[in-house]
């Protein structure tokens, strides 16, 4: 099983710009969005500062953040892709099919993947990733090339946000009436 510390703190600084994304979204009343908690127990302490040093995840998450914006179901997973390659098992089965269910009542499903390396983040609707999914589950890639995805889902920070994430979710929208 898979311990806190032998991922360190991947993904950390995205999540940070991802949370105070989120709180000027609230403030500005336009989205609700949460951290889900990935629930750990916790195995060794630091006795001095103590900070847990050492843990194990007691279930799979689903996915990063979930919440609503203007009335509308939303669950999200961010990811972070050092090159323009990404692969697939850094999404794992348990999320897709929580993604489809989601998307099956409503909701919107979607990924944040930030290409620290270019300083550009993707916004990759679920429909995409179920096409990307089913062709490795048709023994086909087991990634996806940054030249396969839609050029309007790209975006980088603007207007005092770090990852505004919304005009794409907008975009989405549209292209789904």
């Amino acid at each position: 099983m898979p311990t806190w510390n032998s991922r360190g703190l991947r993904g950390s600084t995205l999540e940070e710009f991802i949370n105070r994304t989120n709180e000027r979204y609230r403030e500005n009343h336009l989205a609700l969005i949460q951290k889900v908690p990935t629930p750990i127990t916790p195995i060794k302490m630091d006795k001095e500062s103590r900070h847990i040093t050492l843990a194990y995840f007691e279930q799979k998450s689903t996915v990063d953040y979930i919440g609503v914006v203007q009335g509308i179901p939303v669950c999200f997973d961010a990811k972070e892709c050092q090159v323009n390659t990404f692969p697939l098992q850094n999404i794992h089965p348990h999320q897709v099919e929580f993604m489809r269910d989601f998307e099956q009542q409503g909701g919107i499903a979607f990924f944040l993947i930030f290409y620290p390396h270019l300083d550009r983040f993707y916004y990759l609707p679920f429909r995409q990733l179920a096409q990307f999914w089913e062709r490795m589950q048709q023994g086909g890639r087991k990634s996806f090339r940054m030249d396969e995805l839609d050029e309007t889902f790209f975006f980088t920070g603007h207007s005092g946000l770090l990852v505004p994430y919304l005009d794409a979710l907008q975009l989405d929208l549209n292209l789904r009436d």
